[in-house]
This record gives C-alpha cells, sequence and structure tokens, in this order.
C-alpha cells in the first residue's frame, strides 16, 4: 500500500511528531511505502491565490474552483500544488497528522487542502460522497489534543469529538470519496508521563498494523437522493 503522511506541527521534537515517526516506521516495516510532507518543514504556503495557477481561464475575476480545475486539465496548477497533488494520486491511504487547535486543524493544514484537493479532479458536480473524485481511497486522522475523553463524551463539557471534527471527517474527507477510519486520539498529551506517552505510541503502531480491518465512518450514499439530491421515497402507501 502507497502510503502519504501530511503532518503539521511547527515542533520537530513534540509528541505528534514523534506519533509521524512511529506511524512512518511501522508502515514501512509493515511492507508499505511510506513518503511524508512535513508542512511545517516545506514551508508549505497555505493561502490559495492567483498564484496558484501559471495561467488563467478568466484573468479579470477569480474563481477559485473554476481555475483549479482549467489549471489542473491544462498543466498550469503552480508546482508546489501540483508535487502535492501527485502524491494524493499515489497514495492508497493517507494520514493527517496533527494537533487539535481551535477544535480544528493548524491554519497550514487546512491551507493544504484547500490547494491541494483541487476542484475538478477531487470533486466537483455530482462528484462526492460515494461518488467522490477520490473514492477507493482510505484516510485516517491521527491527532493531539490536551483534553481528557470525559471532555469529548456525549455529556462532556465540549461534546463528542467526532462531532466537532464533522467539517474534516465527512466535510472534507467523505465528501471527497475517502473511505474514513475512525480517528487515532492522543489524548491529554502535555500532561502525561513519559511512559503513557510510550503506551500510546504503541497503541497507535497496533492499530496502524489492523487498517484493512477497520470499519469506515458512514456517510451518505447518493443513490438514495434524486437528482435534486431530495431523499429518494422508499416503499409505497
Amino acid at each position: 500500500m502507497n502510503v502519504l503522511i501530511v503532518h503539521a506541527h511547527p515542533e520537530a521534537a513534540s509528541f505528534t511528531t514523534a506519533m509521524r515517526d512511529a506511524a512512518a516506521d511501522a508502515l514501512t516495516e509493515s511492507g508499505h511505502d511510506v513518503r511524508v510532507s512535513d508542512l511545517y518543514e516545506m514551508k508549505f504556503n497555505p493561502v490559495a491565490s492567483p498564484n496558484d495557477f501559471l495561467g488563467r481561464a478568466n484573468e479579470d475575476y477569480l474563481v477559485y474552483a473554476l481555475e483549479q480545475r482549467h489549471a489542473d486539465a491544462n498543466g498550469l496548477l503552480a508546482p508546489d500544488i501540483k508535487a502535492e497533488l501527485d502524491k494524493v494520486v499515489w497514495a492508497d491511504l493517507i494520514i493527517f497528522n496533527f494537533p487539535i487547535y481551535w477544535f480544528s486543524m493548524p491554519a497550514i493544514m487546512k491551507g493544504w487542502l484547500d490547494r491541494v484537493f483541487v476542484s475538478g479532479r477531487c470533486y466537483g458536480g455530482m462528484r462526492f460522497y460515494d461518488r467522490g473524485g477520490l473514492k477507493g481511497k482510505k484516510a485516517l486522522v491521527s491527532l493531539t489534543l490536551g483534553g481528557q475523553p470525559h471532555m469529548f463524551d456525549a455529556n462532556g463539557v465540549h461534546g463528542p469529538l467526532p462531532d466537532l471534527l464533522k467539517h474534516l471527517l465527512r466535510g472534507t474527507l467523505g465528501y471527497l470519496g475517502f473511505d474514513v477510519l475512525p480517528p487515532f486520539i492522543g489524548w491529554h498529551v502535555p500532561y502525561i508521563s513519559q511512559q503513557e506517552r510510550t503506551a500510546l505510541l504503541d497503541a497507535y503502531r497496533e492499530r496502524l498494523l489492523t487498517l484493512e480491518s477497520q470499519q469506515p465512518l458512514a456517510f451518505p450514499s447518493l443513490e438514495d437522493f434524486d437528482e435534486l439530491l431530495r431523499p429518494k421515497a422508499h416503499g409505497t402507501a
């Protein structure tokens, strides 16, 4: 399996970075091909702009998604976007590895999503969910945060973590057609002991050895909706 790890943490000695390395080592030892995009190390530009295109379909007014389609079809994507998109096409599994910032991902990773998941190639028209442009690929979110599990229970102070990450798990990865595996969470990381950190890394390695047997999260099938995306009527009166 080809695995791309998209990593976003500004500190090379962080636990999040240790998770990146643990994943790369475990998957390589299991016979998978692994590539890493370390966004901070790469100084990846997260800002979508007209500079993302070597030529434009409309030089007078920027509709970013339409220009993505035009540039991808005509070999006009900026080199940094093209390099990352090639990795996406190559990968069977993409791991998104990051610390939680404000119930979300670091801005540099959000910018990677905005610029690399190009319209036309990855989604567009009725090409989403089980018809998405990246259907057949797997995605795994591996994250760290300072909170404890009880804070993210159904009745916890913050609510269930998957609900808070719906914008990523469903609104981005599920929408694009990925089989989205349940996230791996490094809880309470800034406050736990070295022994607990070691146990977390061991649990993560074990999780990565069972990827093929993990059940993806459930998202809508477009077969259940009509051409206007209204739910189809099931059965008769």
